[in-house]
């Protein structure tokens, strides 16, 4: 059985963190279960053009509000509590914060932690 707790997270690997977002990974490909598990909080103002070439996601909101757009189509979904939105064709999409949003995301497979995003977005 594996077991953590979000304090245990902070300041190893599973915590990563940009402008405006703060993400704590609480599984990992070495943790053998195939997918990430996230704990993500996005501020108001965030945005940020995002590709998942070599996962899928999918994201679950618990807080907040916001708009994904996927870029391809320009088909826009609002963000609330209690959405998922999937990205399960390697979309392109916009994520555009208007009100500060905790989300729960899953990666497959899963991240190994060293991923950066590219210039384009991509993961």
């Amino acid at each position: 059985m594996l077991v953590k707790t979000l304090d245990q997270i902070l300041g190893t690997k599973g915590e990563a963190h940009g402008p405006k977002w703060h993400s704590l990974r609480l599984l990992h490909a070495e943790d053998g279960m195939g997918v990430t598990l996230t704990d993500s909080i996005l501020e108001a103002g965030f945005e940020m053009e995002l590709w998942q070439k070599n996962h899928l996601e999918a994201c679950y909101c618990l807080e907040g509000a916001g708009m994904v757009e996927v870029l391809d189509t320009g088909e826009r979904h609002p963000i609330r509590p209690g959405t998922l939105y999937a990205m399960n064709d390697h979309d392109r999409h916009r994520i555009t914060i208007n009100e500060r949003a905790r989300m729960i995301c899953t990666f497959v497979p899963a991240l190994t932690g060293q991923e950066v995003h590219d210039a384009d977005g991509s993961l």
